[in-house]
This record gives C-alpha cells, sequence and structure tokens, in this order.
C-alpha cells in the first residue's frame, strides 16, 4: 500500500479532521501532515507538547487575539503551519479555542486542519471525561485512536488514562486483561469514542499494529467494532513507526 493511502484510508483530506483517544494522535497527525500534498494546518483544541522539529511546519505560538492574523500570514509563504496558543505551563501549548477553528481554517486557506482534540498522558488508551473531546463545529472527519499494544494487558494506569471510565465504558474491571471484545466496545460506545462527534465522519484508528500478533488482535477488534455500529463503515490499522504506515482497511 502506499503512503498516501493513509490519508485515503482515515478520509482526512480536506476540512477540520480531529483526533480523540490514545495510543498514537500526535504521530498521527504529524504523519499526515507530511504526507498531504497541499497546505495544512495542525493545531489542537487541548495542551498539546511543543511541536516537533520533525514535523517540518512553521510555528506560530500567539494569544488569541494576534493568532488568526499571524497563522493567516505564516499560510501565505509556509505549506504547514503549526499554531497554538501561550501556556503557563512548563513544556506545554495552549489549545485554540474550538469556536474559533473553522473560520480560521477557512481564513488560512487550509486544504485540511489536523486537530487533536483531548489528552491522554502518553497512554494508549482512554475514554473521554466529563468536558471531552473538545471537538470544534464543523468537523469533516473524527479519528478515535487507540493501540493494538492495549490487548492481552490488565487495565490498570500504566496504559490507560482515567482507569475508572475506562472500565465503565468498556466493561472490564480494572487489573482484567483488555479483549478485542472491550476495545471494541469502546469504538463504539456514544461515553467512548463516539461521545460528541455529532454529524461529522467517524474513522477509527487502531494504532501501533507493529508485528503479525499485533495484526490479528487489532483485526479483531475491528470486525466486533463493525458488527457492534453502523454509525462508521471502517476501521483502520496503522504502525506510525512503518515507512509505509497504513496496514489494512478492514470495511463491513
Amino acid at each position: 500500500m502506499s503512503t498516501g493511502g493513509l490519508i485515503e484510508a482515515l478520509q482526512a483530506a480536506g476540512g477540520l479532521v480531529c483526533l480523540v483517544g490514545a495510543g498514537g494522535k500526535k504521530s498521527t497527525m504529524y504523519r499526515l501532515a507530511a504526507l498531504h500534498p497541499g497546505r495544512v494546518g495542525v493545531t489542537a483544541t487541548v495542551m498539546i507538547p511543543p511541536f516537533p522539529r520533525t514535523l517540518e511546519a512553521f510555528r506560530v505560538v500567539e494569544p488569541p487575539p494576534q493568532l488568526e492574523r499571524a497563522v493567516v500570514a505564516a499560510a501565505r509563504d509556509h505549506r504547514v503551519v503549526a499554531f497554538a496558543t501561550p501556556s503557563d505551563k512548563h513544556g506545554r501549548l495552549g489549545g485554540v479555542e474550538r469556536q474559533d477553528l473553522e473560520r480560521l481554517h477557512a481564513a488560512a486557506g487550509f486544504e485540511v486542519t489536523l486537530v487533536k482534540a483531548d489528552g491522554a498522558r502518553s497512554r494508549w488508551i482512554k475514554a473521554p471525561g466529563e468536558q471531552e473531546p473538545q471537538i470544534p463545529p464543523g468537523a469533516r472527519t473524527v479519528i478515535p485512536v487507540v493501540s493494538a499494544g492495549v490487548i492481552g494487558q490488565p487495565l490498570d494506569e500504566r496504559i490507560a488514562h482515567r482507569v475508572d471510565r475506562v472500565s465503565a465504558v468498556t466493561g472490564a474491571q480494572p487489573g482484567e486483561l483488555l479483549g478485542p471484545e472491550h476495545v471494541a466496545r469502546l469504538l463504539t460506545s456514544a461515553e467512548g469514542a463516539l461521545k460528541q462527534v455529532g454529524d461529522a465522519g467517524v474513522v477509527p484508528l487502531v494504532n501501533m499494529v507493529d508485528d503479525a500478533g499485533a495484526e490479528a488482535a487489532a483485526r479483531a477488534v475491528a470486525e466486533l467494532a463493525l458488527a457492534r455500529s453502523r454509525r462508521f463503515d471502517r476501521v483502520v490499522l496503522a504502525s506510525m513507526r512503518r515507512p509505509d504506515p497504513l496496514v489494512a482497511v478492514i470495511e463491513r
């Protein structure tokens, strides 16, 4: 499969594309930005670490009153613009107000704006909190992310952000080994991966499919999720560690 296929598989070619969940939101965003041939915005509606140099983007960090003007100016001369607001927290940038993103996307002339819409503290699985996710109005696609690496692992704080919420949504008790059925419940729950997605298209991503064992487990998740929900028609399997990140597209 060609690397450009990842954009098509995730329905990430245009509009506001939001990533939620855990297990590779940022790495997926940055890979999509690198693969996309057009003008790309990269941002977040929540806190985000400073954009890495490997992103090869022009960076804009400005307070809200100056942000739009600076992003629009940067987009005239740079294909990829990564933008955020300042933050008082060390090692973090502030998010952009979600209600501003549709206007900013249009004003800058981006073909796609990739948006990190919640946080997971570098864990591999999560269920959203009360105020999450922060999906902007007008989002075209929401990509719920989960790591294939959680399958067969005990549900604990080592792999999960908000263990209690993951337990409530998946039915797995703390300490219980997570199976494909638990992950499928998360991906199909209105209190899990489908929370606040509105009318956006939904394309779940099982990431970290790094070997044959992970692929078999991820395929099981995909098949169970497609059987449980009509809200989406495909689940994408990928490994952002690979030169070709797209492993498979499982469709109903």
